[in-house]
């Protein structure tokens, strides 16, 4: 008994020496991710020029570890990006900068400060506001084939272009989008209390900047939380008004209502796309739409169907009405409240719209 009492108490001391050691500064300092590299060049993506600087990492980094402040009164144009618990791997890190192309610049400098509690600050001095839409900052994995590490990177845009983007096929094009509900109408609700209405106005106004970046004409039936008749108008006086938008504005190539799925089952999920048979250009339409918000939301593909929404059917040209995804889905009502997964399904809505004018000719 007494031989196995000191076997215990000896492997409870090697259990707290361990321990020390792991928490040590400079064990701290091993598990630190390291910058093993820097580069940047000038790129296209969605059809937008940008610069992109790429920070090469020993291992991956979780997101969350990652602090990016945009701007500010004093220094507008600074971008300050935090990497917790990360240090640069020192002199040998070779740094292959270009802060953009004979045309045009994104950037004027770049620097690197070691803070004293493991924070590495990469502070970017970029030539348009370090706001939103002029950049983004996101990790990539590894990249075997294109012998890639693990990555941080940052896109700049020069202010005019920004990362809302751009589509091909729509300059000159008139557009009406309408943000479904608004005002005293809600729409549906969220369990944790997300309003239809404010989503829809978020996807609506994302596709409003992308598609004007890209040369249409874009008319919203509101842009901001109301009624578009008024707060005493019937379901059809309302309903309508929208319309009244697409018939009374010159030139209006085709009529797009966004909107949030709602069933009594939490367990219904997935994007759908409807539209009212009044030619093959209306079921085109939402077929391609429906195509673009599957390609960049990637939520179950629920197909195109015909219904007799008021909207769809009482236009006078092409009209689809898409369904992004169900609020009452929990997991998809924390997705439609995201930025990033709103702005792709806008983007997706957006390639549709362009790929609808391509295939049809229209």
């Amino acid at each position: 008994m007494r031989g196995a009492r000191v076997v215990r108490a000896m492997l409870i001391m090697m259990v707290a020496l361990f321990s020390l050691v792991a928490l040590s500064p400079e064990a701290m300092a091993r598990g630190a991710v390291k910058v093993t590299s820097v580069n940047s060049f000038v790129t296209e993506d969605g059809g937008v020029s940008l610069m992109r600087i790429e920070l090469g990492l020993n291992r991956p980094i979780d997101e969350s570890d990652i602090d990016v402040t945009g701007g500010g009164i004093i220094r507008p144009k600074r971008l300050k990006i935090n990497i917790k618990n990360a240090k640069r791997s020192g002199d040998d890190v070779q740094d292959a900068i270009s802060f953009g192309s004979d045309e045009k610049s994104y950037a004027r400098g770049l620097r690197f400060l070691q803070k004293d509690d493991d924070t590495l600050l990469l502070t970017v001095a970029m030539t348009a506001m370090a706001e939103e839409g002029n950049y983004k900052v996101y990790t990539l994995p590894k990249d075997k084939k294109a012998k890639k590490p693990f990555r941080i990177v940052i896109d700049l845009y020069d202010g005019e272009t920004n990362a809302y983007g751009r589509v091909k096929g729509v300059d000159g094009r008139t557009i009406v989008i309408d943000p479904g509900h608004g005002g005293t109408d809600t729409g549906a609700r969220g369990y944790e209390g997300s309003l239809e209405k404010d989503i829809t106005l978020m996807v609506s106004e994302d596709v409003k900047k992308i598609l004007t970046n890209s040369g249409a004409t874009v008319v919203m039936t509101r842009e901001d939380d109301r009624d578009v008749y008024g707060p005493s108008a019937t379901d059809t006086e309302e309903l309508q008004a929208r319309v009244d938008y697409g018939d009374e504005t010159p030139g209006t190539d085709i009529f797009v209502s966004i909107h949030c799925n709602a069933f009594w089952s939490s367990d219904a999920n997935g994007t759908a796309t409807y539209y009212y048979y009044k030619s093959d250009l209306d079921e085109a339409l939402a077929q391609s739409i429906q195509d673009g918000m599957i390609d960049r939301g990637g939520r179950r593909d629920r197909g195109i169907h015909e219904a007799r929404f008021y909207v769809c059917r009482h236009s006078s040209m092409p009209a689809a009405l898409c369904e992004l995804a169900f609020i009452t889905n929990p997991e998809e009502e924390q997705l439609l409240s995201d930025e990033g997964f709103q702005r792709e399904m806008a983007m997706g809505i957006c390639e549709g719209i362009a790929n609808f004018f391509a295939a049809t000719g229209y």
